[in-house]
């Protein structure tokens, strides 16, 4: 089930897991199925079959695991979380300055039929990026191969699905929007202290578009694209073209709205603030005041912005005259959405390598 398959997300095969079932909380280890790239949490007392033999982790070598995508050649399993004490940021995270021209000429082809939208890309920006390697991610780009499916027709669940461990989607350029950093304090993924990468807590090697390098060499959004959203043509008060699709299926804009009765676009606001008051401290709790370090730090308030718990609404654009359900990246936390209001293709599955 899908739950066994998130209580393996970011572990080595073999490791101890769990997660809770029908009948109750299930405990096992993490195991590879011979129909599956994702390993999954088999329960204890279980058929001893690995399928495809180990896949151990290995030491660390980078700040987030790899997006999905269809694999060429072998794989390896991913390496373990890193330790981490910082509890508290200064501000938003340094950036490093976008003066590198592409690696490669982008390509990147949308292809709608009948039951499914083709995307394939190579992951390479038309923009400039940042220095690969650079202090802070010691990663170079490279291209990759990227061929996702998405429902051409998606339909909103009635159920928020959390896009923790899963890539968001894809821009116009081919390059992926992908939030979360593989990143927990004292490197206990479970305790869902989770480190944000737009902040300065840690020093992810983060360029001028909030993107930095997986280290299979994907460049990948944690933010903003602002290279992107310079190339689109995005300016204040003028409607938001067509930014990127989310593994559901449903677009993507960025800050700006439909247009309103004034002839502008409004922009549109997230609806999480900062927690009041200060952290759970104790074994395994960072304690300190929320000040945006961690996901955990920030919380929904219904209405308290013009757009949902995931960042979306229903707008009526002239890519969708009908109306559709959009989601909008945006200025202040989450910037880009951490949930779903569908079901995300399962292409957007973190693959091992």
């Amino acid at each position: 089930p899908p739950e066994a398959m998130a209580a393996c997300q970011g572990a080595g095969q073999g490791a101890t897991c769990s997660f809770s079932a029908p009948n109750g909380e299930v405990s096992g280890t993490c195991f590879a199925p011979p129909d599956r790239e994702e390993l999954a949490c088999r329960p204890a007392g279980e058929g001893a079959s690995e399928g495809r033999g180990s896949q151990g982790g290995g030491p660390r070598i980078g700040l987030d695991s790899g997006p999905g995508r269809r694999e060429r050649g072998g794989r390896s399993g991913p390496p373990p979380l890193r330790a981490h004490s910082v509890a508290q940021s200064s501000g938003a995270a340094t950036l490093v300055p976008a003066t590198q021209a592409p690696i490669a000429e982008s390509f990147y082809t949308d292809t709608e039929g009948e039951v499914w939208r083709e995307l394939n890309a190579n992951g390479i920006s038309q923009h400039k990026t940042g220095a690969f390697p650079n202090s802070g991610n010691p990663h170079a780009i490279a291209e990759q191969s990227y061929t996702y499916r998405i429902p051409a027709a998606p339909a909103l669940t009635g159920e928020v699905q959390s896009a923790l461990g899963h890539p968001f989607g894809i821009a116009v350029n081919g390059v992926v929007f992908d939030p979360g950093a593989n990143e927990f304090y004292q490197g206990n993924r479970a305790s869902g202290w989770q480190y944000e990468p737009l902040r300065d807590a840690l020093n992810m090697g983060l360029d001028a578009n909030h993107a930095h390098v997986q280290p299979g060499g994907a460049y990948h959004y944690h933010g903003l694209p602002t290279g992107l959203l310079e190339r689109l043509g995005l300016a204040p008060g003028t409607r938001s073209p067509l930014v990127g699709w989310a593994a559901d299926g449903f677009p993507i804009y960025a800050l700006y709205g439909p247009l309103g009765a004034d002839g502008e676009a409004p922009e549109m606001t997230s609806s999480y603030r900062l927690r009041a008051g200060m952290r759970p401290s104790g074994t395994g709790q960072p304690g300190g005041r929320y000040d945006g370090t961690f996901t955990r730090d920030y919380e929904y308030v219904a209405g308290h912005g013009l757009l949902d718990e995931c960042n979306g609404r229903f707008v009526t654009t002239p890519d969708f005259p009908q109306g559709t359900y959009a989601y909008f990246l945006t200025r202040d936390w989450p910037v880009i959405p951490r949930c779903f209001k569908g079901t995300p293709a399962s292409d957007f599955r973190r693959r091992r390598r």
